[in-house]
């Protein structure tokens, strides 16, 4: 297998739209296949990975024009299984260990929610639900889960959320990278231009390429504002000064 032309990569908290925004770039047909490579997609753990396993993620990701993508929620265990891989030492930085993977990565996506109690919320209603995502226009599933609010849970996927993004940031900071933002709350306004605007920071041409129509559904419903409001009420209570 070759080695890509060009890298990606898509930083991600969960429920912040990583997956439709996979979906849109993969349907253009010039911007790689930026999916969970990661996550398992090619059996064995992340102790045992080898750079067989990192080819197969190349081709299975990479486009005709030599574009491959990934999306990722940055793991400690991944950047140390990668450096043991290719022998770099510890003064190396994250990304220099992340190019040694995945070669000619100078283009970072970042994707955020400004949100982050709905973000909690989002992420809890997928755990107790097991709906992650949904077919644009398929019927919602039927879920009794209005009993299932967890202050503590939520409360620590809140957390969760900010140490994983300081995570990256820390990640960029290293080398001084400026990622590209993506905003959750901007992006389902802007869907197309989204996607348009980061094919333009890929420096793809954009002549003749087209985008899918939006794969999935928002899952956001009146448990989940019932949920974020009761989270917003009871985290704030006792403050002196209450912020929202």
């Amino acid at each position: 297998m070759r080695q890509p032309k060009q890298s990606y990569t898509i930083w991600y908290s969960q429920r912040t739209g990583s997956t439709l925004l996979n979906h849109a770039l993969a349907s253009t047909g010039v911007a790689g296949n930026p999916c969970e490579w990661m996550n398992g997609a090619f059996g064995g753990s992340i102790e045992t990975v080898r750079k067989e396993d990192i080819e197969q993620m190349w081709e299975a990701g990479t486009t005709s024009n030599g574009v491959f993508g990934v999306k990722t929620s940055l793991s400690a265990k991944w950047i140390h299984a990668l450096r043991k891989l290719y022998d770099l030492p510890e003064t190396a930085t994250q990304a220099e260990v992340w190019r040694a993977a995945f070669p000619n990565c100078s283009k970072h996506i970042w994707m955020t929610r400004r949100n982050k109690v709905r973000l909690a919320v989002s992420w809890w209603r997928a755990i107790v639900s097991g709906e992650w995502h949904r077919t644009y226009g398929e019927k919602p599933q039927e879920h009794d889960i209005a009993d299932n609010y967890n202050f503590e849970a939520i409360s620590h996927l809140f957390i969760e959320c900010s140490i994983r993004e300081a995570a990256m940031e820390q990640f960029f900071s290293e080398e001084g990278i400026v990622p590209l933002t993506i905003v959750y709350e901007d992006f389902i306004l802007d869907y197309e231009g989204t996607v348009m605007r980061v094919l333009d920071f890929l420096n793809i041409p954009t002549d003749h390429v087209h985008v899918s129509p939006p794969s999935l559904d928002r899952l956001a419903d009146d448990v989940a504002e019932q949920w974020v409001q009761r989270f917003r009420e009871e985290r704030q209570k006792g403050w002196e000064n209450i912020a929202w």
